[in-house]
């Protein structure tokens, strides 16, 4: 995938781009982007925009971006400054929390929504780990059911600079600090999401529960959802290729 960047209002922000077709944007989660499995395999069909979101990676957060409600409205704006037809709005965990969130606010511009294991409501039952109190191996093992894959991940992280972890923790900290992961007020505007939906969600997340589905379904009218069997919150890695062609197959089904 190729480095782009493109200027939001003034700020800049940096993209992983491959792929041509109809434009998806695709709002990482809470280890910033990376090119795994999942953005591969729908780059063959779309031109795929992975953007840094504010706070993460080597994107400085902005003064003024305090909570997911500002990144919403940050990603609103970029949608914009994109320009051309409506685009294909995806999101995991954190960013499918800012996704939800946009989509809350305007589907002026976008044709339909896939959320991947996102953040942004209270579980329906308790995680089996807090995601700020865990760090290094044990976070990453956190976020694998398959711990051979969790393997690979903590040796390519052992080559990611230090200053690039410690933004991910603290751009997550800025935006889901409390409640953890989650918001008050998204269960009570999920209803005003009015395009085509796609839910995903790993059947043995320890980050995100499996059943808080159910609130989103509940509440996104026609949503589709699919559960991934021995999958934990790292869908991107774990099942992003099969997951990749779901999400084709659904927005190419969009009217």
């Amino acid at each position: 995938m190729r480095e782009t960047v493109l200027d939001v209002r003034g700020t800049n922000v940096r993209m992983l781009e491959a792929g041509t077709g109809p434009v998806l944007l695709f709002l990482h989660g809470i280890d910033g982007p990376s090119a795994d499995p999942l953005l591969e395999t729908l780059a063959q069909r779309f031109q795929v925009m992975a953007p840094e979101i504010p706070g993460f990676s080597r994107s400085l957060i902005p003064d003024w971006m305090m909570s997911v409600s500002d990144a919403a409205f940050f990603t609103l704006d970029l949608i914009a400054a994109l320009g051309g037809d409506k685009l294909h709005l995806a999101g995991h965990s954190i960013g499918g929390w800012i996704a939800a969130e946009a989509a809350t606010r305007s589907t002026s511009a976008i044709a339909s929504l896939s959320l991947l294991a996102p953040a942004g409501v209270m579980p329906k039952q308790r995680p089996a780990v807090d995601v700020f109190l865990l760090s290094g191996e044990e976070g990453v093992r956190a976020l694998f059911h398959d711990q051979a894959l969790a393997d690979k991940e903590i040796a390519a992280r052992a080559e990611q600079p230090l200053d690039i972890t410690l933004q991910n923790r603290a751009g997550l900290a800025r935006l889901a600090w409390t409640p953890r992961m989650a918001s008050v007020t998204l269960p009570h505007w999920l209803h005003r999401v009015d395009v085509p939906t796609y839910i995903t969600w790993g059947v043995e997340d320890k980050i995100l529960p499996f059943s808080t589905h159910e609130i989103f379904m509940r509440e996104i009218a026609g949503a589709q959802f699919k559960s991934q069997q021995g999958c934990g919150h790292a869908i991107p890695q774990e099942r992003g290729a099969e997951v990749a062609r779901d999400m084709i197959a659904f927005i190419e089904g969009v009217k």
